[in-house]
């Protein structure tokens, strides 16, 4: 079958090679999945810099959440040959390919309201961010809500969860067409990042009070403005540092202001409190069964795209979620 692997660390488009792998097997336990759809996220950037917080023997296939069909069932396991799952693909054998093997214990149902890639894009996108607002950040109905990077695919899931919760979202873009997918994805107020003083816009639609829950999956400036219009008791999500910047938190500002600075692992829960990850997807599914959240798909790419399409989102310039295809039904 065919796979991509990375076989030295460094830019994806460099070191992911398209090639022809040993079919896997469901061993005991494990369930053997045909890839109906796999999303490309940040982390498989990370993964194939060498620069991710798990760090996979080499080669290894990126991939870290799919959408896939069970072809077979292991000894001990339970599933249903036929059966439309979401699964994450444990490393070093991820999901860019035709086929993987996974841990039954960790699969969900795929959402029926929700295609493929709309299934595969549900998963860890909106799974962080549901951990991130209601239970880092305790998001209450009428609050404002601060989303960096609004037109991406971890924004624009945090955009849609936050419409979905009653507040009020204040979307931050950079450029006009990002702006204008923000604004559809229901942001009550949009900002461009290079054109808007981030700050001072905040500050005003907000009557001087400022935002009381940011998420943040930028890091660098975007940190940098967030302290500076953050409510009293606001609270600031960090999910990531796209930008490639770490800020530091300047704690005695934190204390002069009164706001928390609130971290975000959501892998972490998967290990801590898997029970909370099965509710987090039970009400993730009643959402997008009642239209109130759907993952916004830039674009389908083919498995033969796949190295171009973890570049393009590592360089930041997609919108919404690339999501791999395998097989002939990939396009826009």
């Amino acid at each position: 079958m065919k796979a991509w692997r990375v076989h030295a660390n460094g830019e994806p488009r460099e070191v992911m090679r398209l090639e022809e792998v040993p079919e896997p097997q469901a061993g005991p336990g494990q369930l053997l999945l045909r890839v109906r759809a796999a999303n490309v996220n940040f982390p498989d950037a990370l993964l194939c810099r060498g620069q991710y917080q798990v760090r996979p023997p080499l080669p290894f296939t990126p991939g870290v959440e799919i959408c896939g069909e069970v072809l077979a069932v292991g000894e001990g396991a339970r599933g249903t040959v036929g059966q439309r799952v979401l699964a994450q693909p444990p490393l070093p054998d991820g999901g860019f390919a035709e086929r993987v093997a996974v841990d039954a214990a960790t699969v969900r149902p795929a959402p029926e309201s929700l295609d493929d890639a709309g299934a595969a894009a549900l998963h860890i996108g909106y799974q962080t961010g549901w951990f991130g607002l209601h239970r880092r950040a305790r998001i209450q109905p009428g609050e404002t809500l601060l989303v960096h990077a609004a037109a991406g695919g971890v924004g624009s899931a945090a955009v849609q969860l936050g419409k979905a919760a009653g507040a009020r979202v204040i979307g931050v873009t950079g450029g006009a067409e990002k702006a204008r997918i923000a604004r559809d994805l229901g942001c009550d107020l949009v900002l461009d990042r290079r054109a808007d003083d981030i700050v001072a816009a905040v500050k005003d639609a907000t009557d001087g009070r400022g935002a009381d829950v940011v998420y943040d999956p930028v890091g660098g400036d975007a940190y940098a403005k967030s302290v500076k219009c953050i409510a009293f008791e606001g609270r600031i999500v960090v999910v990531g540092f796209a930008s490639g910047a770490i800020p530091t938190a300047a704690l005695n500002h934190a204390l002069v202001k009164n706001y928390s600075v609130l971290g975000l692992h959501w892998g972490l829960y998967n290990t801590k409190d898997p029970r909370a990850v099965d509710a987090c997807h039970d009400a993730l599914t009643e959402l997008a069964a009642k239209g109130a959240v759907a993952p916004l798909i830039g674009e389908r790419v083919p498995l033969e795209g796949a190295a171009d399409a973890v570049q393009r989102v590592a360089d930041g310039t997609t919108t919404g979620r690339l999501v791999v295809i395998p097989g002939a039904e990939a396009g826009r």
